[in-house]
């Protein structure tokens, strides 16, 4: 997938919604893609979050406490609070079939924003406007 595809998924990220072309460029070149079997935990509740998964093929089912709470497929999102925060996976999300995600570790994301206050300015005004939804 080239940078530009990959700059179209991630600009569907609504912490990203905020951010230029050439800043979803810059975050996409961070991002990896990733073949996986069905089967496969991409995240585990009450682990760290550690890394933001966009879903470009396949599918994926989300459970809490061990009950399904939702279904995802292509062009589904999850993790991204990870990429800003501490706070441990509040769900297990495995793979219902051999999927193909992007993975943007928070440590390059970190990083990212150490060295773009554009970008960082962006992603801190979409966190707290989705923080204030919640409220």
């Amino acid at each position: 997938m080239g940078k530009n595809s990959k700059a179209a998924a991630i600009s569907r990220v609504p912490l990203f919604g905020r951010c230029t072309k050439r800043q979803l460029t810059e975050i996409a070149h961070l991002a990896d893609e990733l073949d996986l079997p069905a089967g496969k935990a991409l995240t585990k509740e009450g682990s760290p979050g550690r890394e933001f998964f966009v879903i470009l093929e396949g599918g994926a089912e989300v459970r809490r406490n061990g009950q399904l709470i939702a279904s995802m497929r292509g062009g589904d999102f999850f993790g991204e609070i990870a990429l800003v925060t501490d706070v441990p996976r509040t769900a297990t999300v495995s793979t219902t079939s051999p999927v193909r995600v992007l993975v943007l570790t928070s440590r390059d994301f970190r990083q990212l924003l150490r060295t773009s206050p554009d970008i960082q300015g962006k992603v801190l005004q979409a966190v707290a406007e989705r923080l204030a939804a919640i409220v």
